[in-house]
This record gives structure tokens, sequence and C-alpha cells, in this order.
């Protein structure tokens, strides 16, 4: 497997929001988090970029950690990879005596690795097993959620994690063709979700496979859950002068990154106060307005930059006590 292949998504634009914070004087030696290792383009850069900072990286799947540890040995010492999800960065951190940190990165994509090594089962473009987990040491598969998952909560995953409006239709199909045989390869399910769409729907929006296959990801992994529990952990890691920056993918996780740093960079104060007090002050400062996207050339250069929003943040104030 080449690991040159993997094109880091706005890589250029990540480090400058993430620049002040690790290029100022204080700290000498910055901590920066790479929520989301994956193959450690984003680590590698970050490394490379900001001399004396040290790095802390996690990531849920293994063969993703042996991968980028070879990638990241050059660093030696700089670089510390641990085997976590993303919303376990407050122990994480706490483990490794670091009460505070300077720059927070999450790129919420799925790895190249995972959607490019065939028997992960993410991809909807080649037969593979129906695996989909980050971590396979853990979880029930995408297999096991369309086999034993009742009806109404299929279509509940299907709406609310894929956005997908033909939602009925694709379950009960997949119902009545798992009574015949249980689903266990990717290609069996494209097949059926192509047959059960309706014309006008295949005809929009790429693959029309693609919105199940993201809502079965999503559910297989608990994404959005770990994601609402990760972002506010990130935020309350940062010290003050720390930046946060966030890749994601779809408008799911894009909405919940901005509610959090909608609320951390709004005044909690009663309205009508003359003066407002410090402990209602904001807590964040917005680094970008609303979600930047990537430009023409980097979606020309990787198409998987494509649904790429990017939302950074400031921290300018401590949590009151």
């Amino acid at each position: 497997m080449s690991q040159t292949r993997h094109v880091p998504v706005m890589l250029q634009r990540c480090l400058d929001l993430l620049a002040p914070a690790l290029e100022a004087p204080e700290p000498q030696h910055p901590v920066v988090v790479d929520c989301t290792l994956g193959l450690g383009g984003h680590s590698e850069a970050l490394l490379s970029a900001f001399p004396s900072a040290r790095l802390i990286a996690l990531d849920r799947d293994k063969e993703a950690l042996r991968l980028s540890g070879e990638r990241l040995a050059p660093y030696g010492d700089r670089a510390t990879l641990v085997h976590a999800v993303y919303d376990e960065l407050p122990e994480v951190l706490a483990r490794l005596g670091v009460p505070k940190v300077q720059g927070v990165l999450f790129d919420l994509g799925v790895s190249s690795m995972q959607l490019d090594e065939a028997d992960r089962g993410f991809a909807y473009a080649q037969d593979a097993p129906l695996d989909m987990r980050m971590d396979q040491t853990t979880g029930v598969s995408a297999a096991e959620v369309l086999n034993t998952y009742p009806p109404g909560e299929l279509v509940r995953i299907l709406r609310a994690y894929g956005e997908e409006k033909q939602a009925k239709r694709i379950v009960s199909a997949i119902v009545r063709e798992r009574q015949k045989e249980p689903f266990s390869n990717s290609a069996r399910l494209v097949e059926l979700i192509r047959d059960a769409l309706p014309q006008a729907a295949k005809r929009t929006g790429g693959n029309p496979a693609k919105r199940t296959f993201q809502a079965l990801r999503i559910e297989v992994n608990g994404e959005l859950a770990v994601l609402e529990r990760a972002i506010p952990a990130a935020v309350r890691s940062l010290a003050v002068g720390g930046r946060i920056a966030v890749l994601s993918y779809h408008s799911l996780e894009d909405r919940l990154v901005k509610q959090v740093f909608a609320a951390g960079a709004a005044t909690t104060a009663p309205p009508g106060l003359p003066v407002v007090p410090e402990r209602y002050q904001p807590r964040l400062k917005l680094l970008t307005r609303g979600a930047e996207l990537p430009t023409e050339e980097e979606v020309a250069e990787n198409r998987r930059a494509a649904p790429a929003r990017l939302r950074g943040a400031e921290r300018i104030r401590e949590d009151e006590r």
C-alpha cells in the first residue's frame, strides 16, 4: 500500500489557522493534538512546519497507528501516538500529564486507507465484506446492523445519518432480501439500492448508495455521538490563545461543530446588562467566516476534498470555575 496517494485535505489552510498558537514564544514546546491521525499526513506536516511543537495523535484504528508510526518515526519522541477514540482526549491528556494544549486538529473524513483497502467495506465502488468498523477489534459490523436492526430503526438511521429521502423504500427492500439471505457484502447492497430507487432519485448526487453507506458508517462507529462529546472536550483542553481547526465532510458533522463554536463565541449574559461581567464573556473567537471550502484547484487534485468544510476557533478566555 503506497502512502504517497494520501493527500491531506486543506492542509496549508489548517497549518495557517493553527500557526499563531504554535509559533507563539510561550510555551517553548507547544503541544498540538491530531485527533484523527489516519495515515499521518496532517501530523507529519504539523511536526515539520512547527519544529518546536510536540504532537499527540489519536486513532481508533490500529492499522493506521502502525502505518503512521513508521511515517512519523523520524520525529522520534516529539510524536506520541495513542490508540483511542477522539472523545477520549481528556483521559489521554490526563494520562500523559498534559493539562492544556496549544492546538487541536480534527479531520473527520474516513481515512484514505479505510476507503482504499477493499476488505474494510467502507467503499461502495468495490465489492467487500460489509464491516465499516474503524476499530476492527470491537463493536458491531455494518452487516450486523443490516441483518438485525428492526425496520423502523434502519429507516431512522438512513434518514438521520444519510439524509436519505428514499429511506423507507430502501429499508423495505433490505428487510425483504435479508429474510432470503443475510447481507455480507457491499455489492449486493449497492445493487439493491439501485433497484429500489425511482429513476429521478438516481439521476442526482453521484452514486445512489452513497447516503446509505454514510449512514451505516456513522451508526457502526457511533460517530455523531462521539463527536458531540469530542468537540466540547477539545475546546476545554485548549490553553488561552490555543486554536482548534475542524474539517468535516457532511452537513451533520459541520452543524455540530458550528453549534459548539457559536455557543463558545457568544456571551452568556442575561439581556439588558449595561456592562457584561467577565464570567459571561465569550470563551472563543471564531477564525473562519462560516465554513471555508477547498479551492477548485484542490478539488481537481484530490476529489475527496470536494465536500470538506473547515471551521476554526481560538480560545480567548478560561472557563469560569
